[in-house]
């Protein structure tokens, strides 16, 4: 175990997390709500600092980043565990044990310069922390991201966005970009079905503005849960006024899991208007995925038009920015490491 960062003492040994929104009050032998962190005499302990539950080397995008270092793998880590409880998790078996199976926390022990060492090893170019929420395991994370830093990779924060100011500041001079799940722009949705605020959410997207940090958004259509054209348009215009037409959008296909799979998967068709609500908006980028086919993943120089990025599935066919800008009109495209 590893003392928790961001915490302060209370009286009769109680302890406030201050690591994410929930802002969870503990008392002693008890957990707060992502089950990871734990009051012990009035210590806030982390209980998955060096329970790693899985590594993978990932094309970068699976993240999905589509502008961040294009083609090169990621090594991504995940510890168990959530501060929400998302009623359509696909990763349900790692990010809600802690919360279903009370008792020890599985996970292989791996420490950063281990995690650092693989990654350069499997000739990663970056580093991602994803899969189940990378805000509750916090410490491992920033202690990772200096040393990977340091070795010069780009760190990659795929994310819930719940989280708390003040830690997303700390691990700023390390983090290169970020994915953040926009579940919704209803805060019922969120309350009722994702166990969170969607007005934390996006404060996180307009801090990562902020910070000047690199962010992508994704967002998962359920049928007849957020896929209202309203709101679609309600969200688009948030993160076209708020974050910038030059964040690229990734809307992917609901398939029935966990909880929900007594709806039907997402309609191709929703999917489409989706995506055309997007450009009619203005942004710049906007991908379709979870498809199986007739997926619109490229990228098109926002200026001309030129096919940039030619990607089917996780693979790039063709790759045509020359020094982050378009080889046809000179533009700049938007990302990091073109």
């Amino acid at each position: 175990m590893k003392e928790a960062f961001f915490y302060q003492k209370l009286e009769n040994q109680k302890v406030q997390c201050n690591l994410c929104p929930h802002n969870c009050i503990i008392k002693p032998g008890e957990k707060g709500i992502c089950s990871v962190r734990i009051n012990l005499d009035g210590t806030l302990f982390s209980l998955v600092y060096d329970k790693i539950i899985t590594t993978h080397v990932d094309p970068i995008e699976k993240k999905p980043l589509f502008h961040v270092a294009p083609g090169s793998k990621s090594f991504s880590i995940a510890t168990m565990g959530c501060n929400l409880w998302c009623k359509f998790c696909q990763n349900a078996d790692i990010s809600q044990y802690p919360r279903l199976s009370p008792g020890e926390i599985p996970g292989n022990p791996l420490s950063p310069e281990e995690i650092v060492n693989q990654a350069i090893k499997t000739g990663c170019r970056s580093l991602a922390y994803t899969y189940t929420e990378p805000t509750i395991y916090f410490e491992l994370m920033y202690d990772t991201a200096r040393l990977a830093h340091e070795a010069g990779l780009l760190n990659l924060l795929i994310t819930n966005g719940y989280i708390n100011a003040e830690p997303l500041q700390m691990i700023q001079p390390y983090l290169d970009a970020a994915n953040v799940d926009l579940k919704a722009f209803d805060e019922k949705f969120y309350k009722k079905v994702v166990g969170g605020k969607l007005s934390a959410v996006l404060d996180t997207l307009r801090l990562l503005k902020k910070l000047n940090i690199f962010t992508e958004i994704t967002t998962l259509l359920i049928p007849s849960l957020n896929d209202d054209e309203i709101e679609l348009r309600e969200l688009v215009q948030f993160i076209k006024d708020e974050i910038g037409v030059a964040t690229p959008w990734h809307i992917s296909r609901f398939f029935p899991h966990y909880k929900m799979t007594y709806l039907p998967p997402t309609p191709l068709k929703t999917i489409q208007r989706a995506w055309e609500i997007g450009l009619e908006a203005g942004l710049r980028y906007v991908y379709t995925g979870n498809i199986d086919s007739d997926a619109e993943e490229n990228t098109y120089c926002d200026n001309c038009h030129t096919l940039l990025i030619q990607r089917y599935g996780f693979q790039i066919s063709k790759y045509e920015i020359r020094e982050g800008r378009c080889p046809k009109c000179g533009s700049i495209i938007d990302g990091v490491a073109l």
